[in-house]
């Protein structure tokens, strides 16, 4: 049955089979899992035999499971005060937020197999701000006020947050052993706590709010909308023009350059825009009094970048770094591009318009032909989806916190000879499983022939402040990596030599890498660095310590992988990851390793990375007879974009 409900934003579809507790679908009926009530009434149809004239039946009893959950009183939820628990499968739980309509609200979830949504009294939904993973995860948005919404907390349609963990260890003078009764911190399925952290009402706008430097108009598109205009038409027909067509507006300029335009409809007094060329908030300029704003940049040919756009960023009483954090109030994608990525669940698309980002990709962007999925036929027998991802809770002593390890083991892994294995290990797990799909980046790499069986290990972040304590230069993090974890996969099997070993990880994840390869050399013998946060130093001291510290060291058995984007420059007089990038780069030459190095027509972007973390490993682990394939030159440029100095 493919009826659709239109009630509490859930119905019967045909995509997803819905499972009570036993796990066995229900007499074929086919149901989304967003409301508990409504999953109820359809699951109880579906037990009970459904047939094409109960569909009737089943939309009566939808209406009235939804009438009945949002007639549900909702608890109060004040700024700092923490709401925890536990939901079973068919709960939901609903709090409204003592906040003024118009003020912008940051809070935390650290959850499991859960999902939190801003929802009507009705029970419409307004937005998704957050998925639950287990790992604690910040959202913000702009409220209407403690009477027009509601937070609802209900679980999720499964996927990678529904995994049970395969194991719960716990750190002892012996290793990494099984948790004992009680000892585990881990977060179960269902449990959660959830925080609001900061309300910070709407501000007055000020007296001159910030507008616009006025850039003259350069797409001949929008001087012929201009010149309209001015003649009395109006835009209807420019916006019928972009939804054909798509947007950004990409125009030529020159034989290795195009003129960008981004587009928003609409708007009471400004659109910013995010993950743009210059990285700062750029605002859009309105084209006269119409409902076009318009931003524009002539940008390389070869240009990939992910972007959203805020209209009506709101103004908030707070720092200028608050100010420019309330621009994630109302962010979303853009309405007429239709190229999205980086949604909460990608098995079923985004959730609203404020889920994942926009892409932008120009003709020349190198191609990334291995993070699609492929079908059956399209694979290697044996090499492609048929490996095993399992879940581990890893509790340190040391380290006084606990985190994520997702270990994938490729098909035919035991029986790859010891110095032909490959092991992967990766920092930012649930973005690299959720928005990166790195397991199926490695199988379509190994299904191509152009890797060896590679095994990864994906390690997480613990909760709180743990990602900006533990991934800047920290020994007993690095130790804990290095002297805890790498033991324990050996033991299990999974490990690799040093030379085939690769640690890879992206902006305070690549400066990890680099720094805990330099402390355990002989565990990790490749460092794949995506646009590492080279700038930092501790205290007061210049940009760049790791540098210093390689420059000081003695020259160890380490190969590198640097890659960096084109508008990750330097700004306000900060050092850049582009600079500080190629200053690591000068150094470890100088000294004599090894070191590939590459920039990008991009920024500081997972969709870019995605594809850089296949050509990296392709660099560090594959052959040369690999390399020189057509796919790999087509996604993988040879040259570096700058010489080597």
């Amino acid at each position: 049955m493919d009826q659709n409900f239109d009630g509490a934003g859930t119905g019967c579809r045909a995509a997803r089979t819905y499972r009570h507790a036993s796990s066995k679908p229900l007499h074929g009926w086919r149901c989304g899992t967003f409301s508990a009530g409504l999953a109820l009434a359809c699951a109880m149809l579906a037990a009970a035999g459904c047939t094409a004239g109960a569909r009737r039946d089943a939309r009566e009893a939808a209406a009235a499971s939804a009438a009945a959950n949002a007639a549900e009183s909702a608890a109060p939820l004040m700024p700092m005060q923490a709401a925890s628990g536990q939901l079973q499968a068919w709960e939901a739980r609903r709090w409204t937020v003592q906040a003024p309509a118009g003020a912008v609200v940051q809070g935390r979830l650290q959850a499991l197999d859960l999902v939190l949504d801003v929802e009507t009294p009705a029970g419409r939904h307004i937005r998704r701000l957050s998925s639950g993973l287990g790992v604690e995860q910040s959202f913000t948005w702009q409220t209407r006020g403690a009477q027009q919404e509601r937070l609802v907390l209900r679980r999720s349609a499964g996927g990678l947050a529904s995994a049970p963990y395969a194991q719960q260890l716990c750190e002892q003078e012996a290793g990494l052993q099984p948790c004992a009764q009680g000892e585990s911190k881990a977060f179960g399925p269902g449990r959660y706590r959830l925080q609001i952290d900061s309300v910070r009402p709407a501000a007055a706008a000020p007296a001159a709010p910030g507008l616009a430097a006025q850039q003259p108009l350069l797409s001949p598109t929008l001087q012929d909308l201009r010149a309209q205009l001015e003649r009395g038409q109006g835009s209807e027909s420019f916006w019928k023009a972009m939804a054909a067509r798509g947007t950004p507006l990409v125009e030529p300029w020159d034989g290795r350059h195009r003129l960008v335009t981004f587009l928003w409809r609409g708007a009471r007094e400004s659109v910013r825009l995010f993950g743009s060329p210059s990285g700062n908030h750029d605002l859009l300029q309105q084209l006269g009094g119409s409902d076009v704003w318009w931003a524009s940049f002539v940008m390389p040919d070869d240009a990939r970048l992910s972007y959203g756009l805020a209209p009506d960023v709101p103004h908030v009483q707070g720092s200028a770094m608050e100010q420019r954090r309330a621009i994630l109030a109302t962010l979303q994608r853009d309405p007429l591009n239709p190229q999205a990525w980086g949604e909460a669940d990608p098995q079923r698309g985004a959730a609203d318009a404020f889920d994942g980002r926009s892409v932008l990709s120009l003709p020349r962007a190198p191609l990334q032909p291995w993070v699609a999925p492929r079908a059956a036929g399209q694979v290697a027998e044996g090499s492609s989806g048929t490996g095993e991802l399992a879940r581990y809770w890893v509790q340190s002593r040391a380290l006084d916190n606990g985190r994520d390890v997702w270990v994938y083991r490729p098909a035919g892994w035991k029986r790859t000879p010891w110095l032909q294995r490959n092991l992967l290990v990766l920092f930012d797990a649930h973005a690299y499983l959720q928005q990166v799909p790195t397991p199926r980046i490695v199988e379509n790499l190994m299904a191509d022939g152009l890797l060896s069986a590679t095994a990864i290990v994906l390690v997480a972040n613990a909760g709180g402040n743990a990602r900006a304590e533990e991934l800047p230069p920290n020994p007993a993090f690095a130790d804990f990596m290095g002297s805890t974890l790498m033991p324990w996969l050996q033991q299990r099997g999974m490990a690799a030599p040093a030379a085939r070993t690769v640690l890879a990880g992206s902006s305070y994840g690549g400066l990890a890498a680099s720094y805990v390869a330099m402390r355990h050399p002989g565990r990790f013998g490749n460092v794949l660095s995506l646009s590492g946060s080279y700038w930092w130093a501790p205290g007061q001291q210049p940009p760049n310590w790791l540098a210093r510290q390689y420059a000081a060291g003695p020259r160890l058995p380490v190969r590198f992988y640097l890659d960096a984007g084109l508008y990750e420059g330097a700004r306000g007089g900060q050092a850049g990851i582009r600079e500080t990038s190629r200053e690591l780069g000068d150094v470890l030459q100088s000294r004599g390793y090894a070191v590939i190095r590459r920039e990008h027509s991009t920024g500081h972007d997972y969709v870019h990375w995605q594809g850089s973390l296949a050509c990296g490993l392709l660099a560090l682990l594959g052959d040369e007879s690999a390399r020189a394939g057509e796919s790999v030159r087509a996604a993988c440029p040879a040259e570096p974009l700058f010489a080597a100095r």
